[in-house]
């Protein structure tokens, strides 16, 4: 597996070694071992998948207690993809991580907990599989402000998003429960 470095020392692109020909393709989404080799030891207790529309953008959502390490794999189409560090004993805090991904190119991004994390949909639509290393817990999620311009995030937009009402309420940086 290759590791490719992104704006964050700690928020990883991963590709994976993928075995393919006129049949098809076959890799590894995930190996502890090979992980652990690359320093993420995290222990994955859920697995989600998610599909959504183009020109969807989902805001950059964090749990402020059980914080989640996400692995996210897009499995299908292509979407620009946005983590944040918003602990703030880090010398990275508020720090932005943006990068694509895709079905096609099997990258996969590893987004340690303490980071809010969104994205936007670039294809017609997307599919996402991603593993979590705490349990979803509604009563514990906030929402950064996708916009923030403290954040100065380059959206790829074209056209108005589409946001959820959480999404729309979502708190500017300066005004969001942080982490330690």
């Amino acid at each position: 597996m290759q590791v490719i470095n992104t704006q964050h020392p700690e928020v990883l692109l991963l590709r994976p070694k993928v075995f393919g020909d006129a049949r098809g393709f076959f890799f590894e989404s995930y190996n502890r071992e090979a992980f652990a080799r690359i320093g993420i030891t995290a222990e994955f207790v859920q697995d989600n998948h998610s599909r959504s529309a183009k020109g969807v953008l989902r805001g950059l959502h964090y749990q402020i207690s059980q914080p989640q390490g996400k692995l996210v794999r897009v499995t299908a189409g292509e979407v620009f993809d946005v983590a944040v560090d918003l602990r703030r004993s880090s010398p990275h805090f508020g720090r932005v991580a943006s990068f694509r991904l895709s079905a096609e190119s099997h990258d996969m991004a590893w987004i340690p907990p303490g980071f809010a994390h969104g994205f936007q949909v670039l294809s017609e639509h997307a599919e996402f599989l991603y593993k979590t290393t705490d349990y979803y817990a509604p009563e514990f999620e906030r929402c950064l402000r996708w916009n923030d311009p403290a954040l100065a995030i380059d959206w790829p937009l074209d056209g108005a998003p589409l946001l959820s009402a959480k999404d729309q309420a979502g708190l500017p940086l300066a005004e969001c429960e942080v982490f330690a």
